[in-house]
């Protein structure tokens, strides 16, 4: 069932509610939109009420802001907690897995906080890209150029070698990555993949946290992941064998390891 609710600032936010339960929420990263979680909500709601929403700016969500802010979709996720009874669990998912962590350090009401592949740098002296990322990303969706903003994201915040993202242009996964563009300011707003990772923020959540990540993703997804595990009090850590980032694709066996912590 897709109900419309309105965030703060006046944002229309398109949330979709399945299964009995209580409420687990989960949102998507950079390029995600429900649709991108619909398989793992499926594995879910046999035991939870599961709620997807499209984050701001994209395919059912609007974006009423003047100007990009962490704050809004703290702001959007709030909303989505109070919509579904005032509290909740929370899953998410890469730049979703940093806006839950978010959520959990600002003190929104949430239970129990799963997180997968947080693209945090973990490590000053690891390549991350310079923090104009965001201003070039911004003035590239304002002029319009979606294909621009993409190719900028992949290859800077994500670090896709240039041949590798033009063989993606030509996919047909293509258009469905350029119609997310104007939201990837906020990706990398909620990330700051230009700075180390806010460590001392981080230490004071308490809330239950457990991370995971693949063991065949990036080394920099998996030391995010790690250091978010070692520096939130009491949090979990969880290596899934033979998995990556797009774990998303094949929801089944992190579905099980979200139900024992979320159960």
């Amino acid at each position: 069932m897709t109900t419309n609710i309105t965030s703060k600032d006046g944002t229309t936010l398109a949330v979709d509610t399945a299964g009995q339960g209580a409420p687990v929420i989960l949102v998507g990263g950079a390029f995600n939109d429900r649709s991108t979680v619909a398989g793992l909500a499926a594995e879910l709601a046999s035991a939870f009420t599961v709620v997807t929403y499209d984050r701001r700016g994209r395919v059912g969500s609007d974006d009423r802001s003047e100007d990009y802010a962490v704050a809004n979709e703290v702001d959007d996720l709030a909303a989505v907690i109070e919509h579904v009874g005032g509290r909740a669990s929370v899953f998410g998912h890469s730049s979703g897995a940093v806006l839950v962590l978010e959520g959990a350090m600002r003190g929104l009401p949430v239970d129990r906080v799963a997180v997968y592949e947080p693209p945090y740098c973990a490590d000053e002296n690891q390549p991350r890209p310079a923090a104009d990322i965001y201003d070039r990303l911004k003035a590239l969706v304002a002029a319009g150029d979606r294909d621009g903003a993409v190719e900028l994201f992949l290859h800077e915040a994500v670090g896709v070698p240039t041949e590798i993202i033009a063989g993606m242009k030509a996919g047909e996964g293509w258009a469905f990555m350029a119609d997310k563009a104007p939201s990837l300011p906020y990706d990398v707003l909620v990330s700051a993949p230009w700075q180390v990772m806010p460590y001392d923020r981080l230490a004071g959540v308490g809330v239950p946290v457990l991370a995971v990540y693949g063991d065949r993703t990036a080394p920099n997804l998996a030391e995010g992941t790690k250091a978010v595990a070692a520096t939130v009090p009491g949090a979990e850590l969880t290596v899934m064998p033979g998995e990556d980032h797009a774990v998303l694709q094949r929801p089944a066996a992190l579905a099980q390891i979200l139900t024992k912590f979320f159960g």
